[in-house]
């Protein structure tokens, strides 16, 4: 049986996520009673409705192998990919020429398919699988098929979506790669997706190729079903086409994250601040990791995903982002778009020419820095500078976790446009002073310097010790000084509630956790301050004398498996935790059970974070019970 193009159109209608299956039927039937005069007036006004269709409402994206080059089709045409890591700003993305966004996680699919169809663009769908060292374990056999299911749920929902490009199975969860549970496991996924969608290839993400190249030749032995390999990298970007090659890489490539260097690949100050260029500098190395592979190996690389389209904390508040919080695009973006269009942007973003302090270290906090930095703009436009000065928690990201942005020091900086004297609060500590400059046109640039106060970056609070025992949550815990302030990684499948309904272990209420996602992974820190992840902050508590950290919980099913810990700010923060301790992948039972972390021989003088937890992503959304947390002793 045949159709018409306006058949296949009306069809296309049926098969659109954003229409009304009742609606779709009713234009159909429609079709059917008009005479044919009138087809061409309702093909019309559906295609301005949808946008031109494609045939049956599904693109079809196939890797071809011709004449010792992979090339990527979609709907028969080839399609290097142009594209961005996130989700937001698309007509922006769109406008400098980009083709292509990608996710690393199916909550909010249709939406972000929907919106990248409106405007043009493909999506590759990352598929989030657990990481280890959050807590997934491929040795459990119940929470790796949980994983399975989820993953081929969200291909059989969104499969038929014509924005959809790729299957990204996996980010970075190879971890040291030689774990072959894990790629069997991405295995498994890739090949039940290619039977359940033909029409889109396979693709998994690594974390740069593995010492020696053991992660390629990992994926080649234990992915058969893996159409294409995906590369992170930031240092060694231009290098990667030789050393892929040497690595017996047999399979086409996509470089899936690329940009500045990382904060483990750059220099430190004496203090171990990593240093971060400017967002100048920065915008070279985008287009030379572009031009090392896209353009010079084409007969491997299929194209790149340039990280991150938008803002995102990680290290410092400015390290990834190729545009600021405000959507103010930086110079990364204007050399993308010359290397996507072959043309350079109608007016570019300023300049950082120099940046510098007098010096980066005082002994005390009434000593002030100055700072001066030396700007121009290409089109000669006026530029506006900003300073500000930020703590810095000398935090090295890792693995793309989540990190809030660091605390800013008001009324620090006196600044007179291009250059800045900073006074800094009191106590020893670490800080960084950042120049944002802006020319009025969309466009601007940022730069940042590390800086120190006094010897060592830390304080210690004398307060007294409390009294033992010390209750964080439960009966008792009303002068608590910490507060479930620090929401980390999918914040939004994270809640938290008191319930009276679910049997607490002891007094009128429990905690209730629920984790609602099936992927990724989240947790919460109780914090003294609240919500001071930096330790820029006074506050905590004295608890020594307690010689251990107690409570109770249970999961609503048995087999949860949760991380606790105490004490995160272990580092040189201004004010920091004296100690730390973990209880890592505990499964948890359908009873109440009593745990505990022992603190005999720890310095608890200063704790600045009581209590936390956090849980990997195990195939189905998480409920469990918190009771009695306290600081006890013997």
């Amino acid at each position: 049986m045949t159709h018409s193009y306006f058949e296949t159109t009306y069809y296309n209608a049926y098969q659109h996520p954003m229409i009304p299956r009742k609606t779709a039927t009713n234009m159909c039937i429609d079709l059917a009673k008009k005479p044919p005069r009138y087809k061409t007036y309702l093909w019309l006004s559906l295609v301005l409705l949808l946008g031109a269709p494609s045939a049956f409402g599904q693109s079809k994206v196939e890797l071809q192998h011709r004449d010792g080059r992979f090339e990527l089709l979609r709907n028969d045409k080839p399609y290097p990919i142009r594209g961005v890591g996130g989700e937001t700003q698309l007509a922006e993305l769109a406008t400098v020429g980009g083709n292509s966004i990608r996710t690393w996680g199916v909550d909010h699919l249709g939406k972000v398919l929907d919106d990248a169809e409106q405007h043009g663009l493909t999506v590759c769908a990352g598929i989030w699988i657990g990481h280890q060292r959050h807590g997934f374990s491929y040795q459990d056999a119940a929470s790796v098929r949980k994983q399975f299911e989820e993953s081929l749920a969200a291909v059989e929902k969104y499969k038929n979506h014509p924005a959809l490009l790729l299957w990204g199975v996996g980010n970075e969860a190879e971890g040291e790669g030689n774990d072959p549970s894990v790629w069997f496991a991405i295995n498994h996924i890739a090949r039940e997706i290619k039977r359940i969608d033909p029409n889109h290839p396979t693709m998994t993400v690594i974390a740069e190729l593995g010492e020696g190249g053991n992660k390629i030749r990992n994926v080649e032995l234990f992915c058969p079903d893996i159409d294409i390999v995906g590369v992170n990298s930031y240092g060694g970007i231009e290098s990667v086409a030789q050393r892929y090659r040497d690595s017996g890489g047999k399979k086409p490539y996509i470089i899936t994250e690329h940009g500045p260097p990382g904060p483990w690949e750059v220099d430190k100050t004496t203090w171990g601040a990593p240093i971060e260029i400017t967002s100048t500098a920065k915008a070279q190395l985008y287009a030379k990791g572009y031009r090392a592979n896209v353009v010079a190996n084409r007969n491997a690389c299929l194209g790149s995903y340039s990280f991150l389209w938008g803002h995102k904390p990680e290290t410092t508040a400015t390290w990834f982002g190729m545009l600021l919080s405000d959507g103010t695009r930086l110079a990364a973006v204007d050399v993308m778009e010359e290397a996507w269009t072959g043309k350079p942007p109608r007016n570019r973003c300023p300049e950082i020419l120099e940046f510098k302090v007098d010096r980066q270290q005082v002994t005390e906090p009434g000593d002030a820095i100055t700072a001066r930095i030396r700007v121009t703009d290409p089109e000669g436009d006026p530029l506006k500078i900003e300073w500000v000065l930020r703590a810095d928690s000398r935090t090295i990201g890792v693995g793309g976790d989540r990190q809030d942005e660091e605390l800013v020091i008001k009324d620090a900086v006196q600044s007179e446009r291009d250059q800045a004297v900073v006074n800094f609060p009191k106590g020893n500590g670490a800080y960084r002073l950042f120049a944002y400059v802006y020319d009025g046109k969309g466009g601007g640039a940022v730069a940042n310097i590390p800086l120190k106060v006094g010897g060592e970056a830390t304080s210690i609070e004398k307060m007294e010790p409390v009294a033992l025992p010390y209750v964080i949550y439960g009966d008792g815990a009303t002068d608590s000084v910490y507060t479930p302030s620090g929401y980390m990684g999918n914040t939004e499948a994270v809640k938290m509630e008191l319930t009276s309904t679910d049997a607490p272990y002891q007094g009128e209420t429990c905690l209730k956790v629920e984790y609602r996602s099936t992927q990724a992974w989240g947790g919460v820190l109780w914090q003294s301050p609240a919500e001071d992840w930096n330790g820029a902050k006074p506050g905590g508590a004295n608890l020594t004398g307690a010689t251990h950290l107690q409570f109770w919980a249970r999961g609503a099913d048995g087999g949860e498996k949760v991380n606790f810990v105490f004490g995160v700010l272990d580092g040189e923060q201004p004010y920091r935790d004296t100690a730390k301790g973990t209880l890592d992948n505990v499964t948890l039972t359908k009873e109440w059970k009593k745990y505990a972390i022992p603190l005999e021989g720890r310095d608890l003088r200063q704790i600045k974070t009581g209590f936390g937890w956090s849980l990997a992503g195990q195939g189905k959304q998480v409920v469990f019970y918190l009771d009695d947390i306290q600081y006890a002793m013997e």
